[in-house]
């Protein structure tokens, strides 16, 4: 009889072991799906039901699976742990950036990702268009909500009810400083972010700063919460009203993008 060698042993451990792994990951799948008794998993895997045990109770043990009497198997603490550690690892503005150069290509404007903080929507991602017009935000900036691209953008995660109170906020700035545009009546105002929600994307028609126009739309994580919103802005030769309506589907197309980057499924 042919003697097998240690490094024989060792390559059919290795492929026991990737073979278990993948099982087990199987496991989690099903589970995930909605497949929680042991004869449907067991299905799933063509595994007799002894080994589906083994698979089960190895993942019970190391917290990857909650078992339930009457229930089932659910999904347990380790994989919600590793799924927040997954997104801390996958930072907003790393996995926007190439979705942000590509719309930056695409249409040579100004392109401009932002989260929300307080009243106020900060930059963290500014791309200067390629026609040789410069805007001036800047990474770091902050800006009221109820004007920009980017916040009003933003605005579309918020309650309605919080929409007259930042609305009020700008008008009261607006007074104080007569250098900033005139801010549309509330009436006017409320019926365009009406109309913007219902579009999931929303202009800035020279809101925040007098010639310059912008599409902006949402970014939304997993749990469909709006967490960023990136714009497209130019000032108005290049941006006629006709052009917004070219820009919006693409602006939408990025932001999607990120969108399910973070994890949403729309």
């Amino acid at each position: 009889m042919p003697r097998v060698t240690d490094k024989q042993e060792s390559a059919a451990s290795a492929g026991a072991g990737t073979q278990t792994l993948l099982r087990g990951l199987k496991v989690l799948e099903c589970v995930a799906a909605g497949t929680h008794d042991v004869q449907g998993i067991a299905a799933v895997l063509g595994t007799p039901r002894s080994t589906t045990h083994r698979i089960l109770s190895s993942l019970v043990a190391a917290r990857y699976l909650h078992h339930l009497p009457h229930r089932g198997y659910l999904l347990g603490p380790m994989p919600i742990h590793l799924g927040n550690r997954a997104l801390e690892q996958r930072p907003l503005v790393a996995i926007a950036r190439p979705h942000c150069e590509a719309l930056s290509s695409q249409t040579g404007d100004t392109v401009h990702l932002g989260v929300i903080d307080g009243n106020e929507v900060v930059y963290l991602i500014k791309l200067s268009a390629t026609r040789g017009f410069e805007m001036r935000s800047r990474v770091g900036q902050r800006m009221p909500l109820a004007t920009t691209g980017l916040g009003k953008a933003l605005m579309l995660g918020l309650p309605e009810q919080r929409w007259r109170v930042l609305y009020d906020d700008v008008a009261a700035l607006s007074r104080q400083s007569p250098e900033r545009p005139p801010l549309p009546e509330w009436p006017l105002w409320s019926e365009r972010m009406t109309a913007y929600k219902q579009r999931d994307l929303v202009f800035d028609l020279e809101e925040n700063e007098v010639g310059i126009r912008c599409v902006g739309a949402p970014v939304r994580d997993m749990g469909g919460r709006v967490v960023a919103a990136i714009s497209v802005a130019s000032a108005i030769p290049f941006m006629p009203e006709e052009r917004l309506e070219q820009v919006a589907p693409v602006v939408r197309a990025a932001a999607d993008a990120v969108s399910r980057e973070l994890g949403w499924t729309g």
